[in-house]
């Protein structure tokens, strides 16, 4: 097998694995639902949220300058991957153990998503070089496709441990069910042939911040990207929510959990198929308008529906295709607006994408006690829209970029 084929081979089974491991600790479903099991509340299921979804993304920019002088990036995605793996086995453990509390969760759980922060640089500038650039949209597009597949075989998976067991034998299983599935994902990587980066110099903060600073003031098109990802982006930090606004309508036992679990993979499925039918180029305009409409319409959808749980489903489907897309265009469009040379730095940089995917659900934890979902939904709906001023300007395509920077020579 030839370095190419090895390389795309390696993403593949990653994501294969990856897949299987997302529902064990799904964000949306799962990980509310046990927090509510412990004693928590939409506040503490926000403060998990901002660090489980904002969090990973903003701690890149810590993590940037430290990883993108290496020539070689194979050992610190390795490392990432392998504390979120140890982070997973020993939340099982505590769970188990009784030991657990709120808070101790979170410390554990924040671990495992800074360590997905640190890996996350290394594993988009490998991918950057290690794919060509006509084949990228194809794989990010594919991996969604496998990734729908193999979480809705895990969906089912969740589903009848969640409805055999009850807390916190449910939980624990699914915690080191996860933490040895993604050990299992990294297999792919041990025999990925990484080309070398150019050798950079080490910054410091001072510098890093420089270099921040100059892309933010020079690159147009990156600020319309941070732009996207605040705005409609935010979409997946609503996501997490829609289990305690079920709950707070009708009785969801962690049976129902596993359900909308499988329906919203079902969702995510369903768009990654049409996707790979009728996406045949390399343009992201398209589904960035489908994204905001989806984005738009779905809190809307939650406040008129009666109050019965397959009534719910839509929100789930829907909720399934926003997580899906938001995927493909936030890693889609940064490899398209980068170069090899910058792209640790721009995806280090693109940690400012998730200060809304931060602020928000520590916002809307706080809020929504104080008035309810009604108008936490109607104002998120609204504020999701604004990312149409993105999807309408946005050069996110490598051949938009070339011309327009032509033209301005």
């Amino acid at each position: 097998m030839d370095s190419d084929r090895r390389n795309y081979a390696a993403f593949m089974i990653h994501a294969l694995f990856l897949a299987l491991t997302k529902n064990f600790i799904d964000t949306n479903t799962v990980i509310p639902m046990m927090i509510l099991s412990v004693g928590g509340n939409a506040f503490h299921i926000g403060i998990l949220s901002a660090i489980l979804i904002g969090g990973t993304k903003l701690m890149q920019l810590v993590f940037a300058g430290m990883i993108t002088p290496l020539e070689k990036k194979k050992g610190p995605l390795l490392i990432g991957i392998n504390l979120r793996v140890a982070s997973l086995l020993v939340l099982s453990f505590l769970l188990i153990s009784n030991v657990s509390s709120i808070a101790l969760i979170i410390v554990v759980m924040t671990v495992f998503s800074f360590s997905g922060a640190y890996a996350n640089i290394p594993y988009t500038d490998i991918m950057g070089k290690s794919i060509k650039a006509e084949k990228r949209k194809k794989l990010l597009v594919n991996k969604q496709l496998i990734s729908s597949v193999g979480v809705i075989v895990s969906s089912l998976i969740v589903k009848l441990l969640l409805t055999k067991y009850s807390y916190p034998v449910n939980y624990s299983i699914l915690f080191f069910s996860g933490g040895i599935l993604l050990l299992l994902g990294t297999s792919g990587f041990w025999v990925l042939d990484e080309k070398k980066s150019k050798k950079g110099e080490k910054l410091s903060v001072v510098k890093q911040l420089g270099q921040f600073k100059k892309v933010f003031v020079e690159d147009k098109n990156f600020r319309k990207y941070l732009l996207f990802l605040n705005t409609t982006g935010v979409v997946i930090a609503t996501l997490p929510f829609y289990i305690p606004f079920v709950r707070s309508n009708i009785e969801l036992a962690d049976s129902l959990t596993g359900t909308f679990l499988l329906v919203q993979m079902g969702g995510a499925l369903s768009v990654n198929i049409l996707l790979n039918l009728f996406s045949k180029d390399q343009k992201y305009r398209s589904l960035l308008y489908l994204l905001v409409a989806i984005s738009f319409i779905t809190p809307l959808l939650a406040l008129v529906l009666p109050a019965n749980y397959m009534a719910y489903y839509p929100i789930f489907i829907l909720g399934g295709a926003a997580f899906s897309l938001t995927e493909i265009l936030s890693a889609g469009i940064l490899l398209e607006i980068s170069s090899d040379e910058n792209r640790s730095l721009y995806t280090g940089l693109s940690g400012f994408g998730s200060l809304m995917q931060v602020i928000y659900p520590l916002m809307f934890g706080f809020v929504v006690a104080k008035v309810g979902y009604k108008v936490v939904f109607i104002i998120t709906s609204f504020y999701l829209l604004i990312g149409i001023f993105a999807a309408h300007s946005l050069k996110c395509n490598r051949l938009e970029i070339v011309n327009q920077s032509e033209t301005t020579l």
